[in-house]
């Protein structure tokens, strides 16, 4: 498999010359129509292609809107055999913003607001993120930043840093960097949003095997990313950071890490930048008599590739993401599989989840100019704010329906035509795996082949939890006994807001205690009032539940760090951290907005968006574009700032 290698970021577009006219023929045949119309007008340089297929579009907008009628594709597809040739040169480069949103219409088949263009060229990975903060001033050599963590947002955090001429060192539990996907090997492990955007925007990868990547095929597209910027050299492997305590004197935190050899030392940092996800811990349901099982047990996130499940009796406890995935994925190899769960999740059809990406298309991506990041754009159009009005509620709606709105019963339709379509001659699993709660109250899962698989003779659907475990089975809270030779816990993860962190700030002040009661606050979702210089990425409010994926705020935490400590930079600075009325003024917002939503108001649905006082503690309420606009820079209002000379706080 191939990934990232060019020396540039991929936003750095080369011409393409030699071409092969076959490869190209069979490109144009598969490559998706309005990512390619818009790479025509790059290379052909003919804005009038704009105008004309807008006009076709138009004329299809009721039945056709996202996707392109048949007719117009095969117009496109046309026009490229015509246009293109031996010589792949863009005459138009990155346009300019209004030209910009004209061919974004285009190539998505929708209205584009002005107001989502500088969101779209930074993140389909036209232009890198622009800085807003005057950079006027290098770093101070002896400034240095701590990152803990080194999957997705700490490799990111540690480029970004770099190429803001920060001296930073990363700090990472396991023996390999990754994250998520290095840590979930489970069988059918894999990402459950779109190939193509998931991933940076300054590092596209034109060679996904698949349009929904495996976890093994992400994680080799994070090696890759990290060896192309020589990131190894600053992480330190298996060094778990055990606390941080901010030294008021020295303006700087000293951190306390334990490492490989099982020493206990201190680094020092003048800012902390934690990238430790939030779903680290396996949690696993303490039940009776668990103790005693004779079989093998583990969890998902523990998976031992050594247990061989051929013609074993397995039980599998959980319907969520990485549920499906199993069981899809080992359906054919057990004698008998038994699922259990007591809340099912709505499943959505996605026939790309399990498709591989056409060898022409592959080809297209990697050699048509600007051809990848339209395509992104396009992907990226359709499963972001696109779906924001769908976890809003509609009370009026609401109080009648079990769907929240209009906009969320047609999602749920959705889902039921395809309960109604698998399951037309199995009521009882119907029954069985349909919700009785809003879609988006809880994750949303893609169809990996869960439906069919369950549809085997050898398995079957328990509607219970686990009440006891025997040494050759389980008891369910039914009062079923099923034998079992493996019990596989797919139960996710205990979702950790950094309690297993020790961190004192200012005055001494514990984040645990200014987080007590499981209700952990921060301005933006980042910042928290007496923490000088630390940064939570992936923080309070922070998901993007409605849509997009953790990649895109994963980089815009990472753009609003560097903003932060630049403008430390520039104003002679050492430290800042949130007021405690911007933090709260912004937390009311957050309430207010997420009151209006499934995500604090979704009837019987469990799971880990509610904290155990029942408010909505994940999901950040904001379209992505608008969350985006906020963390371009710092409002200095906001904040409290300490001066490098002697002096009072400003």
């Amino acid at each position: 498999m191939t990934v990232i290698t060019p020396d540039q970021p991929t936003y750095v577009i080369s011409p393409v010359t030699g071409v092969d006219r076959a490869a190209l023929a069979a490109a144009v045949d598969v490559a998706e129509p309005g990512a390619l119309l818009a790479a025509l007008v790059h290379l052909t340089g003919d804005t009038t292609l704009v105008d004309e297929f807008k006009a076709k579009l138009d004329a299809h907008r009721t039945a056709w809107a996202g996707s392109y009628p048949e007719s117009v594709a095969d117009e496109v597809r046309a026009r490229a055999r015509r246009l293109l040739g031996d010589s792949l040169v863009p005459r138009i480069e990155v346009p300019d913003d209004e030209l910009f949103r004209r061919i974004a219409e285009v190539c998505v088949n929708d209205t584009v607001e002005q107001e989502f263009v500088p969101h779209l060229r930074e993140q389909a990975g036209f232009e890198p993120a622009r800085r807003v903060v005057p950079t006027t001033r290098r770093p101070p050599e002896d400034f240095t930043v701590a990152v803990i963590g080194s999957g997705m947002i700490g490799l990111n955090a540690a480029i970004k840093l770099g190429e803001a001429g920060f001296r930073y060192h990363v700090f990472e539990e396991r023996d390999d960097l990754g994250g998520t996907w290095s840590r979930n090997t489970y069988p059918g492990a894999a990402v459950d949003t779109p190939s193509h955007f998931y991933s940076y925007s300054f590092e596209l990868n034109p060679s996904w095997s698949k349009y929904y990547p495996t976890g093994p095929e992400y994680l080799e597209y994070l090696r890759g990313v990290a060896r192309k910027y020589d990131l190894h050299r600053h992480i330190s492997f298996s060094t778990k950071v055990l606390g941080c305590v901010w030294d008021e004197e020295g303006q700087s935190w000293t951190l306390t890490v334990r490492g490989q050899d099982g020493a206990v030392r201190s680094h020092r940092a003048n800012a902390v930048v934690t990238a430790t996800g939030v779903l680290n811990t396996a949690s696993i349901p303490e039940v009776p008599g668990a103790q005693t099982f004779r079989g093998e047990m583990m969890h998902t996130a523990q998976w031992r590739p050594e247990v061989d499940l051929t013609g074993k009796k397995v039980v599998v406890l959980g319907a969520g993401c990485t549920s499906v995935q199993v069981v899809a994925s080992i359906v054919d190899r057990v004698d008998a599989l038994h699922v259990v769960a007591r809340q099912p999740h709505w499943v959505i059809p996605e026939n790309a989840v399990y498709s591989d990406v056409p060898e022409g298309m592959t080809w297209a991506l990697a050699n048509i100019p600007y051809f990848h990041q339209w395509f992104r754009l396009k992907s990226y159009w359709w499963a972001a704010d696109k779906n924001w009005a769908v976890a809003r509620i509609d009370e009026e709606w609401y109080a009648t329906h079990v769907s929240a709105s209009p906009a969320n019963d047609a999602v749920m339709r959705v889902c039921v035509d395809h309960l109604d379509r698998s399951f037309a001659d199995r009521p009882d699993l119907k029954q069985k795996l349909t919700p009785d709660f809003p879609p988006f109250a809880k994750r949303i899962v893609k169809d990996p082949g869960f439906f069919e698989a369950v549809k085997r003779d050898h398995v079957t659907v328990h509607r219970a939890s686990f009440r006891e475990v025997l040494p050759d089975g389980v008891v369910t809270t039914d009062g079923e006994f099923i034998e079992a030779d493996v019990i596989i816990w797919a139960t996710g993860f205990k979702l950790e807001y950094l309690s297993f962190l020790d961190v004192a700030g200012r005055d001494g002040l514990k984040l645990a205690d200014a987080w007590a009661d499981q209700d952990p606050r921060a301005y933006l979702g980042i910042t928290v009032p007496g923490f000088p210089n630390f940064f939570v990425t992936a923080g309070p409010n922070a998901a993007p539940n409605h849509g997009g994926g953790h990649n895109i705020t994963s980089e815009e935490h990472v753009h609003y760090v560097v903003e932060c400590l630049q403008y430390l930079v520039e104003k002679d600075l050492t430290a800042m951290e949130p007021t405690r009325e911007a933090t709260d003024d912004y937390n009311r917002r957050v309430d207010e907005a997420l009151d209006k939503t499934v995500w604090q108001h979704g009837g019987s649905a469990n799971g880990y968006y509610r904290n155990k006082n029942g408010r909505a503690w994940v999901t950040c309420p904001w379209r992505l574009v608008d969350y985006w606009t906020m963390l371009r820079a710092p409002v200095p209002e906001h904040h409290v700032f300490t001066p490098t000379l002697e002096g009072d706080l400003l």
